[in-house]
C-alpha cells in the first residue's frame, strides 16, 4: 500500500489545493492532508478550523485523511509511513521552491520520494494568499474554494 501527503498550511485550502488531491487521490492508496501548525506563518484561520476546511472540502473522496501536525514535516511522514509527498506546482517560482525542498527532505529521509503535480488550467493562478486578500476586500471568492470557506471568510472579514 502506498501512502503519500500533501502537506501545507492550507490557509485556506483552495480548489487549486483539491485538484491537486482529488488527483492524487487517483495514484495512491491513500493521501494524507498534512495541515502545518505553522510558527514561522501567522495564519489568518487556527489549525482546528483549517483541518475542518480541507476535511469539508475533500468529504467525497474516500481515500483521503486529514491530519494536522508540527515539526520536521519529513518526521510527521515517517510517523504516518508516507512514502511519497505530493507538491502543487504553478509556476516556475514554485518549482525552484519545491525541488529545494524536495532534496533538502531528500537529505533528511531517503526514503521519501516527491512528485510535484501542476492543477488544472482554470486553478493555476489561485494561491490561498490571493483568496484570503480578494475575501479581505470583499471580493468574490466562491469560485475558488468550497462554499463553506467561502463563508468563513465572509464572516472573519465582516
Amino acid at each position: 500500500m502506498t501512502i503519500a501527503a500533501y502537506t501545507g498550511t492550507f490557509d485556506p485550502i483552495t480548489n487549486g489545493h483539491t485538484d491537486v488531491i482529488r488527483r492524487a487521490a487517483q495514484l495512491f492508496d491513500e493521501v494524507v492532508v498534512a495541515v502545518a501548525d505553522s510558527t514561522s506563518k501567522s495564519t489568518l484561520f487556527g489549525l482546528e478550523d483549517r483541518i475542518n476546511f480541507a476535511q469539508r472540502a475533500l468529504e467525497d473522496v474516500p481515500n483521503i485523511r486529514v491530519e494536522g501536525y508540527d515539526g520536521l514535516t519529513v518526521a510527521f511522514m515517517q510517523a504516518q509511513n508516507v512514502s511519497v509527498m505530493v507538491r502543487g506546482v504553478r509556476t516556475v517560482k514554485d518549482f525552484e521552491y519545491e525541488m529545494q525542498l524536495a532534496q533538502m527532505n531528500r537529505h533528511l529521509a531517503a526514503d521519501v520520494d516527491t512528485i510535484m503535480l501542476a492543477p488544472a488550467p482554470e486553478y493555476g493562478h489561485v494561491s490561498s494568499t490571493l483568496v484570503r486578500e480578494i475575501a479581505k476586500y470583499g471580493g468574490d471568492v466562491s469560485a475558488l474554494v468550497h462554499p463553506s470557506i467561502a463563508a468563513a471568510l465572509t464572516e472573519k472579514f465582516a
